[in-house]
């Protein structure tokens, strides 16, 4: 966009009479407006004036706008370019919308019909323009850590890495499931000293009981049936550097005494073994429980809670930084469909930012990816977002006492059904008819969708 963030407009026919009206639409609407009588002309101030929004007849002399069109994407790639016309056909229109017209009006026309024209055309060089300052503003915030936002939260949690990513002291990462736990954990350890050391996560919550022991500490060989040769723990494979010990609060109480044990001495004795190796490691620890609680509780040690508990991080819920969701979506966009850059309609978004993201930053991802695997190739549009974010949530009214139902994104009932129809419609296309992966993509019981394929007269006559 240009300096002073109003939208450049050129218009360029080699009758005045056109070229006024049309600068005078442009003025009206806010634009900077700008005439060449000619497509040579208008080639000839292109870069210097870089116009945000073209207008072009497509018969002129010694230039066609259809000649002029591509030289004009050449040059100025983001620009949107219309064709106008008085001789206008189908198969005109099909061909400049092919070389990278956004839209083709034919003459005479009405002054309203083409200030919606160059209105939708300026609604599209905005959204463009966003994506794009966007997706630079992530690739500069993700360069360094991989964690995407400026929130005033998020920013107090990229203060606290910065401040220990070179200590041995033990940190406590809190926060809900989805929040980006262990890529807070990765940031620590990778933007710091130990960079070049190992970095070893262990999921806690999904260790077998009966092997978490011998997992973290290793085991010797003849320990256990099956134990043919020995094997070292996770804390040796991570000696030097950093362990990462995910749902910490999943771990049992007897395996709760034996890690304690390890932090307090800094060695570790294998499964079946007399000896005990010496290890040092950064030991980094997150949970999505109230370990405070669980501790009074009896469900957690509570000399671990404070052995693990010198530092504590505490990650917001998306919900707690909703203005960090655009830069996130773009950011998904980008990495699920690399190399082709896609938009996102203004309908969309607005029903992401309303959604409140129980699953946090993992589940707006994996909704960004499913809308980029079922939708368009170009626009993330509202239709293609997951079915469960168009349905009736329930907000309070601003004096908290009642409590209204209201539809992410605004969208009407008829609205939804005609999304949920457009997408049961896909789905089912790109399965084939296969009703049973049908129903596993939608998120829906084979019951469900035999009712909702038989109300929206889809696939009928079709086998199971």
């Amino acid at each position: 966009m240009t300096d002073d963030l109003r939208p450049r407009f050129l218009i360029v026919d080699d009758h005045q009479s056109i070229r006024k009206l049309c600068l005078t639409v442009g003025r009206s609407l806010g634009f900077q407006c700008m005439e060449a009588e000619s497509a040579q002309a208008a080639l000839a101030f292109l870069e210097a004036e870089a116009p945000d929004i073209v207008l072009a007849d497509l018969l002129m002399p010694q230039m066609t706008g259809l000649e002029f069109l591509p030289r004009v994407k050449q040059v100025l790639p983001r620009s949107e370019v219309a064709i106008m016309t008085g001789h206008g056909s189908i198969e005109t229109a099909v061909q400049a919308m092919r070389l990278g017209a956004y839209d083709y009006i034919t003459k005479p026309f009405r002054v309203e019909e083409l200030k919606l024209l160059l209105q939708r055309m300026e609604e599209k060089v905005k959204l463009v323009a966003e994506n794009q300052f966007l997706r630079e503003r992530v690739k500069a915030e993700t360069e360094m850590s991989g964690i995407v936002g400026t929130s005033s939260r998020i920013q107090e949690v990229m203060r606290m890495v910065a401040r220990l990513q070179d200590a041995r002291t033990p940190v406590l990462i809190a926060g809900e499931s989805g929040t980006g736990k262990e890529l807070v954990a990765r940031a620590i350890h990778f933007r710091g000293a130990f960079s070049n050391r190992p970095f070893v996560a262990v999921d806690c919550g999904s260790l077998v009981p009966t092997l978490i022991e011998s997992e973290l500490f290793g085991y010797e060989k003849g320990a256990f049936t099956g134990a043919v040769r020995s094997k070292e723990g996770l804390f040796q494979s991570a000696n030097g550097g950093t362990i990462f010990l995910d749902e910490i609060g999943e771990l049992p109480l007897e395996l709760q005494a034996k890690l304690l044990r390890v932090l307090q001495e800094k060695e570790v004795r294998p499964v079946g073994s007399n000896q005990k190796v010496k290890v040092s490691v950064r030991v980094i620890a997150a949970t999505n429980r109230d370990l405070e609680a669980a501790y009074k509780l009896g469900q957690f040690r509570k000399d671990l809670y404070f052995r693990l508990n010198v530092v504590t991080l505490h990650l917001p819920a998306l919900r707690e930084r909703r203005s960090d969701i655009r830069m996130l979506v773009h950011h998904f966009l980008d990495k699920f469909s690399p190399g082709h850059p896609i938009t996102i309609a203004p309908p969309a978004m607005e029903c992401l930012l309303q959604y409140d993201w129980p699953g946090n930053v993992r589940e707006l991802e994996n909704a960004v990816e499913r809308a980029v695997t079922l939708g368009s190739l170009d626009s993330l549009e509202l239709k293609d977002l997951p079915p469960e974010l168009l349905r009736p949530v329930e907000r309070p009214v601003e004096d908290g006492t009642i409590v209204m139902p209201v539809r992410a994104g605004g969208a009407a009932d008829t609205d939804l059904e005609e999304i949920e129809k457009v997408t049961i419609q896909r789905v089912f296309e790109q399965v084939h008819g296969d009703k049973m992966l049908a129903g596993k993509m939608l998120g829906i019981s084979r019951a469900t969708l035999y009712r909702k394929l038989k109300r929206y007269n889809i696939g009928i006559g079709r086998g199971a």
